[in-house]
């Protein structure tokens, strides 16, 4: 008898952990604003560099079925065709490239690891750790990222994350014959769209 009470108070703890959330698939649309950048200074002049791809992926656990509130996020990726980049100059886009190594390694990705969620009524600041993979090489950062329910039940998340391109192996690229060299330090900025998935 005492087991059969055991049982059925271990069954409905684990209902009522369950009650009231709901976790979602999202994926990034292309159809959505995406907007990728990477930013950087030189001995002429700042740069920058815009795509305005990406893909990736997101679960987000809500508060109600009716997802109205975000309790948490328990994965978010995106990732970045190295070449989808693009500046105003085609000198700086090819040396760009082969700093980043583009030909072998031909995306930027993010992976988050882990994240604490504050915020109500459809606004959010999410404080990340995740990996960050530039030029093949995966870096620990911790980074914020600023997220926005939609109306249309669509999410964004925006974020910008302070890099040096030696620290992922890369040397920061020059060109004009060696006139304009970029700096070390970049900015690696993004605001990206998810969409729910309707057949996850």
């Amino acid at each position: 008898m005492k087991k059969n009470i055991t049982v059925f108070v271990l069954i409905m703890m684990i209902g009522l952990s369950n009650l009231g959330f709901s976790q979602e698939l999202y994926k990034v649309q292309d159809t959505q604003d995406i907007n990728m950048r990477l930013l950087g200074t030189s001995t002429l002049h700042d740069w920058e560099m815009d795509a305005k791809k990406a893909t990736g992926e997101a679960r987000f656990q809500f508060l109600t079925n009716q997802e109205l509130e975000i309790e948490s996020v328990k994965s978010l990726t995106f990732k970045m065709a190295v070449k989808d980049l693009q500046s105003d100059s085609k000198g700086l886009d090819k040396n760009a490239y082969k700093a980043l190594k583009s030909d072998k390694y031909k995306d930027i990705y993010y992976n988050l690891s882990s994240s604490t969620l504050s915020g109500e009524n459809g606004t959010y600041l999410l404080k990340t750790n995740g990996k960050l993979t530039i030029a093949g090489i995966t870096k620990e950062i911790v980074m914020e990222v600023h997220i926005v329910l939609n109306k249309n039940q669509t999410i964004t998340c925006k974020g910008s994350y302070e890099l040096k391109m030696t620290d992922f192996e890369v040397i920061p690229p020059s060109f004009m014959m060696g006139m304009m060299k970029t700096g070390d330090a970049a900015t690696l900025d993004f605001t990206v769209v998810y969409k729910k998935v309707t057949d996850a």
